[in-house]
């Protein structure tokens, strides 16, 4: 009697989709086909136990953002027909979406290039088809945060040449440098970089506040672009704890490499997420939260319960989360006065806070703010009022591997400045930190070829030794009326035209 054929459940259809289209090979060694998945010393025993947290087939996964596709275009095209950028708090938020779009936007299409790259080094399928995806999910996420903000750079300045500043402006290198870093790292440090350490433990840091500040500030093009990446971002995070969980079971050997990583890529993350804080503090006119308090939320309770549960495996929390803990009252303040020092070689705006603004940072940062800060801040503005507003022409020293300016002051004592230097082969290197210190003594003869914008201006190497020539033939930032400030800026001018107020009118909207 014929049997019917059992129908498959999901698992195992997905099993015969994905893990059974794999073989063993029988005329080339598999290290020969895979030579960088022994490079860094990970040992793994067993490819077979690899769990992929969403079981999705390529039809599936078309089908699913095909529809996702469909609704957010129709989204955007409402947007730019009914004018939606007159619709936003205030054209302060525009310098969010330049700070996103030239520091974050370029990053995506990075994640993209990895995965497509780490993804043809594992030989376990199951490993392979994840990063696949994610290399797709990247790339999209890479042109639809362009088209949602796309609509602003016909109306404001400074969004007009996103990837080309990325690979130059100064302060870009941070972003960019934190990607370089990881795509010339091997495939498991890459993943633990980026779908661990990045996207598991600190993107909610990026994408919440962010998304959040969107809504709060009625930039509804980039809110849904929020909420279609929003699943993605879940499969991402979810893959970066699964990622984690798999290297640690297959061998005890990998627990103290996976360690030191999650050491260095904490710290660098860090440091990365350090514009975001200022971007939340001081650039949404309508605030959502304050850093210190997304910090608290997002990384001490959120990562504190995530490390706990890694202890079984034997890793500890990074080595210097105490100093990012400590730094969370300090950073965007540190982060702000320095861009208000440069912004004449930045594609955004800077300004002094208004009362209201300095006020409500007291209360977020009681211990602090008033301390340290607000004197600074009153002075700076009693200083641009007499006519002398503060611009720094000199360049800032900049740290070798996180290539942040050396800006930041040292846990528990917030007037001393952080400053670390050794001698490498005859060579003085200089750091941000004691861990970006350490994260150069692990590896210095990749951090020595760092690419620092500060040395590179300096040695005639970006068309001109002065500050405005490098900005408008290198950086392709065209100062022209723009005096650097946002007040009687190009962008304020058109925001009092769009509100129906002139330039001379000092109403609390155009302030």
């Amino acid at each position: 009697m014929a049997v019917k054929n059992k129908k498959l459940n999901l698992k195992d259809k997905y099993q015969y989709l994905t893990r059974d289209m794999a073989w063993e090979p029988s005329y080339q060694k598999k290290e020969d086909i895979f030579p960088d998945e022994q490079f860094e010393g990970i040992k793994i025993t067993d490819w077979s136990q690899w769990e992929d947290p969403f079981r999705l087939t390529m039809d599936a996964y078309w089908k699913y953002q095909a529809e996702k596709e469909k609704k957010l275009y129709a989204i955007f095209d409402a947007f730019a027909q009914n004018n939606g950028h007159q619709n936003i708090s205030d054209a302060r938020y525009v310098n969010a979406l330049k700070l996103f779009l030239t520091g974050v936007s370029p990053l995506e299409h990075a994640a993209f290039q990895g995965y497509a790259k780490v993804g043809r080094q594992f030989s376990g399928a199951g490993a392979r088809v994840a990063c696949q995806m994610q290399a797709i999910d990247e790339l999209r996420h890479s042109q639809t945060q362009q088209h949602a903000m796309s609509h602003y750079n016909k109306h404001f300045n400074g969004l007009h040449d996103a990837a080309y500043m990325h690979d130059r402006v100064w302060f870009l290198s941070v972003p960019k440098s934190f990607f370089d870093d990881a795509r010339s790292a091997g495939p498991f440090e890459f993943l633990t970089a980026i779908s661990f350490s990045f996207e598991y433990v600190l993107t909610n840091l990026l994408f919440v506040p962010f998304m959040s500040g969107a809504a709060y500030n009625g930039d509804m093009a980039t809110v849904t672009f929020g909420f279609s990446a929003q699943s993605d971002e879940a499969r991402h995070m979810t893959l970066g704890l699964e990622v984690i969980k798999f290297i640690l079971e297959q061998h005890e050997d990998n627990v103290p490499i996976v360690q030191r990583w999650i050491d260095k890529w904490f710290w660098r993350g860090f440091r990365l997420l350090s514009l975001v804080s200022m971007m939340m503090d001081y650039m949404l006119p309508n605030k959502v939260m304050s850093w210190a308090e997304a910090w608290e939320v997002y990384y001490e309770q959120n990562g504190g319960a995530l490390f706990k549960d890694l202890e079984r495996y034997g890793i500890r929390p990074p080595k210097y989360q105490d100093v990012a803990n400590d730094a969370k009252h300090h950073l965007s303040h540190q982060l702000w006065t320095t861009f208000y020092q440069y912004s004449q070689a930045t594609n955004f705006h800077t300004w002094i806070p208004e009362k209201e603004e300095m006020d409500w940072m007291s209360e977020k940062y009681p211990e602090t703010f008033d301390k340290y800060y607000r004197p600074r801040y009153e002075y700076l503005a009693k200083e641009a009022a007499a006519g002398r507003r503060f611009y720094n022409n000199t360049l800032p020293q900049l740290c070798q591997v996180c290539q942040v300016p050396t800006l930041f002051t040292e846990m528990g004592a917030p007037t001393k400045l952080s400053h670390r230097q050794l001698v490498h082969e005859g060579e003085r290197y200089h750091f941000c930190s004691e861990a970006c210190c350490d994260i150069f003594k692990d590896e210095p003869e990749k951090y020595v070829q760092a690419w620092l914008p500060v040395h590179q201006i300096y040695q005639g190497n970006c068309e001109g030794a002065d500050v405005e020539t490098v900005v408008q033939k290198y950086y392709h930032i065209n100062i022209g009326e723009d005096n650097f400030e946002y007040v009687g800026s190009p962008d304020h001018k058109h925001w009092l035209s769009i509100k129906g107020q002139k330039p001379a009118d000092q109403s609390k909207d155009a302030a």
